[in-house]
Parts: C-alpha cells; sequence; structure tokens
C-alpha cells in the first residue's frame, strides 16, 4: 500500500512541476489540425469505399 501512495504522490507532483502544458493558442492550432487531419482520411476512406462498391458491382454484374 506505501508504494501506490508512493506512486501517487510522485505522480501528482511531476504533473504540477514538471509537465509543461499548451498554452490555450496552442490547444486550438492543435485541435484544428486533427479536425483537418480526419476529415481528410474520413474523405480519403469514403472514396476508397466507393471506388470498391462499384468494383463489386461491376465484377456481380459480369458473374450474374
Amino acid at each position: 500500500m506505501k508504494k501506490l501512495v508512493t506512486y501517487i504522490k510522485e505522480a501528482y507532483e511531476e504533473l504540477v512541476h514538471k509537465v509543461s502544458w499548451p498554452t490555450f493558442k496552442e490547444l486550438q492550432s492543435s485541435t484544428v489540425i486533427v479536425m483537418v487531419a480526419s476529415l481528410i482520411f474520413a474523405v480519403v476512406v469514403l472514396c476508397m469505399d466507393l471506388a470498391f462498391e462499384n468494383l463489386m458491382k461491376s465484377v456481380y454484374r459480369l458473374l450474374y
């Protein structure tokens, strides 16, 4: 139990005194970057899905 208490105290000290937290402006900029990257990734996946769907429709049309 003593090890757990020591670990929690040390983790708290590190978070409060050693970690450099981003400013609000840095946080906003990072958020925008993540949103744009997510949107681009979603569009790429959508295009791949539509292409595969059309390819499979063509294959099924040829087979049946």
